[in-house]
């Protein structure tokens, strides 16, 4: 886990800290470190305590889970050598082709359009 810059922090509108998500998914925060760990989510930290914190976007609060699509892309992208703080200045950076964010076209059941574009990083 990673502390986050200024530039960066500003690109996600939101964050959530674990037990949030915890207590969003109806799980123990155990679960949502597991999750982190296994490279589901992206936590990094922030704020004047440095707690860990995950984009809001990522986790779908009306189907209680990680967004659909993001664990893919968050695979492909690590595997084009991104860190996470890359991962997540790609997923929040305006796209005019998308058009929005890929996070916002992930949370948009667009996943398929964002795994191309991550897998295009590659080549």
């Amino acid at each position: 886990m990673t502390e986050i810059d200024a530039k960066i922090d500003a690109l996600v509108p939101a964050w959530l800290t674990l037990p949030d998500i915890a207590e969003m998914l109806d799980v123990e925060v155990t679960r949502v470190r597991q999750l982190v760990k296994e490279g589901q989510l992206i936590a990094v930290r922030r704020g004047e305590n440095r707690a860990l914190h995950v984009p809001a976007a990522f986790i779908d609060e009306a189907e209680q889970r990680v967004v659909k699509g993001l664990t893919g892309t968050l695979t492909l992208l690590r595997d084009d050598g991104f860190t996470d703080e890359e991962m997540i200045e790609w997923l929040f950076t305006p796209d005019d082709s998308l058009p929005g964010t890929p996070a916002q076209a992930l949370s948009e059941n667009r996943g398929t359009e964002v795994k191309r574009r991550a897998q295009a990083l590659a080549v």
